[in-house]
């Protein structure tokens, strides 16, 4: 059935089917740090500095280097050029009058998202060359941090006793690399762009494509001592030594004024643009260059609607914006970098925290402007009718706080293209509330209006057969639909089962709902999510078939393990049960519910003792209450409602759900098992564990290790105070995933034992920011202690 599906979608609808299956994306371990801010595209370099991964159509993923995108550097002497090298270590069939080959032992790369450093020693020149790669990536900015640039600064140290001219060229092809780039009528323009007596200058590559036309810009920063010059057009697929001799001549660029003619069908086009500046001996000098790319109105694949990208609410929306941006980029990233280092300096600098950790918590972040992520504007003719469904959902901030910070969406994963699909961002979402909290409540609005309505359409599901309604109301959606289709109007794109039946969307909701309140305190964003709380649960309470106050899983796989069986009471979903009717308790408290109250706090006290007799064991919870085979497996994520409720400091007193001995004594068992007991301790925590210590086999999935999963795991140990138990746990996931398997920059939703991975580039890992909630709640309960035990003291000399 999924094969047939299949050669109809990619053969003769010549779409992208939003699970691949088939041809799943090879592994390349080459990929650094992504450019661009959120929303409007990503071009991610290489950690050797190739330009090798391209999403600047909505979700759409290339992944080509393209061999013309260069940076060269040039010195002169007494006006003899000495040494001009391309800085790269490939030697291409093409540009062959260019010098490559550079040897990679005379450079290094570091990355700490959203900045990266490559370091260049010149063989035999006593110049030391540091690019310093920066992206507008700032946590609480909703206005830079959309825009689609990045800004390369050069520091040069000269170590010689003469002075020395440097120049560094960047050149760029008009395209991705794909067979776009031959289509014909592209062409090049120089500009200089002049603001607040500042200049920029350089060329934009206009790219005419009949859907999501774009241009690129490559520029540099004018000042005194630095001079630029560019080179309009050229053939990257030729010589290059048009290019190569004219800055070989004098360290300069020609500078012609005037476009380039279109290319003609068959023709590739490119451009240079180069920073000069004279180094004084024994000194430093710095040189200033700058990516733009323009694609500010978008259709998606349906081609059905128009979207402005959230950048044009501060730049043209025109597709003339690249001049501007570039300008925009060349004068803020130093005030970029100063709320940069604000934000990870407290962190960088906190010798208590491992080094590994610091570098997975924000170099993990890649994936909230790299997951084919969508940042657009509501329409300004959009009505409140427009946006609240036929249902009219009633959600009196939904208009306001999507008009003031736009809809975001990001896809599950690169190779899995479904927006926002939720049970896994319920995981991820920890890095956008702490980071960009009005994202995330604004993705909340969206996900809470297509509860209250319904798409009442029939479809036959992939891996049952079944056929059924795309969407029921008062049900969670699993997504917002796909980049090929139209997303927010046509949701839930997976089609492999039908998730009406899930048992854990309902309540993922309803935990992602307290828990920004929590975080953020907006009480009217409580008001209007709580009667749609109220919907999602009195849906879900029909799975509580036997009235015991606990809600029973299907006999399939009806969660987010979409692969892994589970039947009757299970510790997975029943926790994220009780979780969740702890949170309709606190929320109704908060609003004066009383009828409310009443009711959920009858149904928690019913089923806290459901759960503990059906699933308690003695040391850890029953992955379900079947009695089958795998029923007394022991699950990694057995605690992750308990994860939510003290991530929301509901996890003591009144509000505890779960008797804090037997949660750490299944965490302590998953630390024994799952863990040390796996791969000597050396990979993170198995999904499944037996009892007696070997994998649970008896699905794909019970036997993989999932990385989003282990962070909130660790996170959920920190939390109970097993605090080296959590890095542990956490930091096997890392080593496997940055440095034995060379996944940098694409940490896969999972990986086995014997180093089979899937999905790369995921959603979920974002959840190591629970990880830091964690640490920084543990560290302000001891802060809050530490006045009170001192005034105690003082009582009690």
């Amino acid at each position: 059935r999924y094969f047939l599906w299949w050669y109809k979608k990619t053969r003769l609808e010549k779409k992208y089917p939003f699970i691949d299956l088939l041809s799943a994306v090879p592994l390349q371990q080459i990929y650094g740090c992504p450019l661009g801010g959120i929303g409007g595209g990503t071009i991610t370099r290489g950690w050797r500095g190739e330009f090798c991964r391209w999403q600047l159509n909505p979700g759409i993923y290339y992944y080509e280097t393209v061999i013309a995108d260069q940076f060269t550097v040039c010195l002169r002497r007494k006006g003899l050029t000495v040494y001009q090298q391309v800085l790269s270590v490939e030697r291409p069939s093409t540009l062959q009058g260019w010098n490559w080959g550079y040897c990679g032992h005379y450079a290094f790369y570091h990355a700490l998202y959203p900045r990266a450093w490559t370091v260049y020693e010149l063989p035999g020149q006593n110049v030391v060359l540091t690019c310093r790669q920066v992206s507008p990536v700032i946590p609480h900015d909703y206005q830079d941090s959309s825009l689609p640039v990045g800004v390369f600064i050069w520091e040069v140290e000269n170590g010689n006793d003469e002075d020395v001219e440097v120049s560094i060229m960047f050149s760029l092809q008009n395209g991705m690399g794909t067979k776009e780039d031959k289509r014909g009528g592209h062409w090049n323009e120089p500009f200089a762009f002049e603001k607040e007596g500042t200049r920029v200058a350089g060329v934009v590559l206009h790219h005419c494509t009949p859907v999501n036309p774009f241009s690129l810009a490559i520029s540099a920063r004018e000042k005194a001592g630095t001079r630029v010059s560019h080179f309009t057009a050229f053939d990257p697929t030729g010589s290059g030594k048009e290019v190569w001799q004219d800055l070989l001549q004098d360290g300069q660029l020609d500078s012609p004024a005037g476009e380039s003619t279109p290319t003609e069908k068959g023709e590739v086009v490119a451009a240079a643009v180069c920073a000069s500046c004279t180094v004084p001996a024994r000194g430093h000098g710095t040189l200033e260059l700058a990516l733009a790319w323009d694609m500010p109105r978008v259709h998606f694949g349906s081609k059905e609607k128009l979207h402005l990208r959230r950048y044009t609410r501060y730049f043209s929306s025109e597709g003339d914006a690249a001049p501007a941006l570039s300008h925009h980029a060349l004068t803020h990233y130093e005030e970029w970098e100063k709320k940069i280092d604000a934000w990870q300096k407290p962190i960088l600098e906190n010798s208590q925290l491992p080094p590994w950790y610091k570098s997975a918590l924000f170099n993990e972040l890649y994936f909230l402007t790299d997951g084919g992520t969508i940042w657009v504007e509501l329409p300004p003719d959009c009505c409140e009718e427009d946006v609240q469904g036929p249902a009219g959902a009633n959600l009196s901030q939904l208009l306001p706080v999507l008009r003031e910070y736009g809809r975001f969406a990001y896809l599950e994963g690169q190779e899995y293209r479904m927006y926002n699909t939720y049970d896994v961002h319920f995981y991820a979402s920890f890095a956008l509330v702490m980071l960009w909290p009005k994202l995330q409540i604004s993705l909340q609005y969206d996900i809470a209006v297509t509860v209250v309505n319904e798409d009442v359409q029939l479809r036959q599901y992939l891996m049952g057969g079944q056929t059924a309604q795309v969407k029921l109301k008062n049900v969670v959606p699993h997504d917002i639909g796909e980049p090929d289709d139209e997303p927010w109007q046509r949701v839930n794109a997976y089609l492999m089962h039908d998730t009406a039946g899930w048992k854990d969307l309902n309540l993922k909701f309803v935990l992602q709902v307290y828990r920004d309140y929590h975080l953020t305190q907006d009480s009217l964003y409580l008001r209007d999510m709580w009667p749609v709380c109220q919907a999602v649960m009195e849906s879900e309470l029909q799975f509580d078939k036997d009235n015991d106050g606990l809600i029973e899983n299907g006999g399939f796989a009806d969660q987010t393990y979409d692969a892994w069986v589970v039947t009757g009471a299970s510790a997975y979903c029943g926790g994220l049960w009780l979780a969740a009717v702890c949170m309709m308790c606190k929320m109704a408290d908060v609003l004066g519910d009383h009828e409310t109250l009443q009711k959920y706090s009858a149904i928690l006290q019913k089923g806290k003792e459901s759960f503990e007799r059906l699933l308690w064991n003695g040391k850890y919870y029953n992955y379900d209450c079947s009695g089958s085979i795998t029923s007394s497996s022991i699950m990694s994520d057995q605690c992750a409602g308990q994860w939510f409720l003290g991530a929301c400091g509901l996890d003591q007193g009144q509000f505890e759900v779960f008797p804090k001995s037997h949660v750490v004594s299944a965490l302590k068992t998953v630390f024994e098992k799952n863990v040390m007991g796996f791969a000597g301790g050396t990979m993170g925590a198995v999904n499944g564990m037996t009892p007696h210590g070997a994998p649970d086999t008896s699905s794909v999935q019970s036997k993989e290790v999932w990385i989003g999963v282990v962070y909130a795991l660790a996170a959920t140990m920190i939390q109970e105070g097993l605090v080296e138990e959590g890095f542990r746990t956490a930091e096997g996931c890392y080593r496997t995933v940055w440095e034995k398997l060379g996944m940098a920059f694409q940490t896969p939703e999972a990986y086995c034992e014997k180093k089979v991975f899937r999905s790369l580039a995921y959603m979920r890992p974002l959840s190591i920011w629970s990880m830091q909630l964690a640490l920084e709640s543990r560290a302000g309960r001891a802060a809050a202690a530490a006045p009170a035990a001192a005034h105690a003291n003082s009582l009690h000399p």
